[in-house]
C-alpha cells in the first residue's frame, strides 16, 4: 500500500470516538500526579480525545517554556504557504557558512560544515522537524519573516496561549529569553488536533508533516519510552539542557499517539525547571504517555 494511503487510514481512524470510563481518567490523573512528583520541578500535561474531543489536563493553562517544540507550529506556518503557493517544498535555499553557528545543535552544520550550499526547502524541514536542527530553524524562520510571522499564523487560527518571540539564535544569548517562547499544555494539544484534523493545512501538507513528525529521531525515551514497540507517535520534542546550578528549564514532548485500533490521543508534556537528572526527565514525560495510554486502549 502506497505511504500516503497508509497516513489517510490512520487520520481517518483516529475519528473513532473513543471515550474512556470516568474511572479510568481519574485513575490516569492520580498516576500522573504521582508520577509528576519525580520530576523535581513543574509538570503539565493536556490531553484531548481526538475522536470526541474531551480532554485532561495537569496545569493545563500554566505557561511553560516550549524551546524546540516551537518547530511543531514553525512547521505548519511554511506548510501553510506552500499550501498558499508562495513557497514550494522543491524550492531551493542558499545556505551560506555564516548561517550554519557552530555553537548550537544542527546535523545540517555537521552535514555541510562550509555552508555555500543550497538545499530544498523539504530536506531543511526534515532537518528542523525530524532532527531539531537549530540552524535550520532560523533559516526557516528568516525565510517566513521573522517569529512574529509565525506567531501571528498560530494566533490567527485561535490558539491563543502560545509565544513565539525569540530565534534560536536569540535563545542562546542568554538563559531567561527561552521562557518568552511559551506554552500552555492545552493550547499545544489543541494545535496538535487542529493539525490532525486537517482543517488548516491541505491534506497533502498534513500528510507530509505527519510522516516527518513520525520520523523523529529526538526523545525516543519519552513519549515513546514505555508505549508498546511498533507504536505510531507523530511528536516534537524540545529540550533546554541544565544551567551551572543543574536546573533545567525544558524537558518537553507533544505528539499524537496511535492506538492498537486507530484512534488517536493528542499529548502535550511539559516538564519545566526540574533538578532531576535527564533520564528521570524523560522517564517522567515516558510514564504519563504510558498512563495515557492505558486510559484509552482498548481494552
Amino acid at each position: 500500500m502506497h505511504r500516503t494511503s497508509r497516513i489517510h487510514i490512520i487520520l481517518f481512524q483516529c475519528l473513532a470516538f473513543s471515550t474512556p470510563a470516568l474511572g479510568q481518567l481519574d485513575s490516569a490523573r492520580a498516576r500522573i500526579d504521582a508520577i509528576a512528583t519525580r520530576a523535581q520541578g513543574t509538570v503539565g500535561v493536556g490531553v484531548i480525545d481526538l475522536g470526541s474531543g474531551d480532554t485532561l489536563t495537569v496545569r493545563g493553562n500554566v505557561r511553560f517554556p516550549m524551546q524546540s517544540v516551537y518547530k511543531f507550529p514553525l512547521a505548519l506556518a511554511v506548510l501553510h504557504q506552500v499550501d498558499e503557493g508562495t513557497m514550494a517544498l522543491s524550492q531551493l535555499v542558499h545556505i551560506p557558512e555564516t548561517d550554519l553557528r557552530p555553537d548550537t545543535w544542527s546535523p545540517l552544520r555537521a552535514a555541510y560544515p562550509s555552508g555555500n550550499v543550497a538545499l530544498p526547502l523539504d530536506s531543511l524541514l526534515r532537518y528542523t522537524v525530524a532532527q531539531s536542527d537549530n540552524n535550520g530553524c532560523d533559516i526557516l524562520f528568516r525565510l517566513l519573516g521573522g517569529t512574529d510571522v509565525v506567531d501571528h499564523y498560530v494566533h490567527k487560527l485561535g490558539i491563543d496561549s502560545i509565544s513565539i518571540v525569540a530565534t534560536e539564535a536569540e535563545m542562546h544569548l542568554g538563559w531567561n529569553v527561552q521562557y518568552r517562547n511559551w506554552s500552555s499544555p492545552l493550547a499545544m494539544a489543541r494545535l496538535l488536533q487542529l493539525f490532525h484534523s486537517g482543517g488548516i493545512l491541505s491534506d497533502r501538507s498534513r500528510d507530509y508533516l505527519w510522516e516527518v513528525m513520525v520520523s523523529s529521531g529526538t526523545g525516543l525515551r519519552r513519549i515513546k519510552g514505555f508505549l508498546p514497540a511498533g507504536t505510531v507517535v507523530a511528536h516534537k520534542t524540545g529540550s533546554s539542557g541544565t544551567n551551572e546550578d543543574g536546573l533545567a528549564a525544558a524537558t518537553n514532548d507533544v505528539g499524537v499517539i496511535v492506538l492498537p485500533d486507530g484512534r488517536c490521543i493528542a499529548l502535550a508534556v511539559f516538564v519545566s525547571d526540574s533538578h532531576a537528572p535527564d533520564n528521570e526527565r524523560d522517564s517522567v514525560i515516558a510514564g504519563i504517555a504510558y498512563a495515557i495510554w492505558e486510559a484509552y486502549a482498548p481494552r
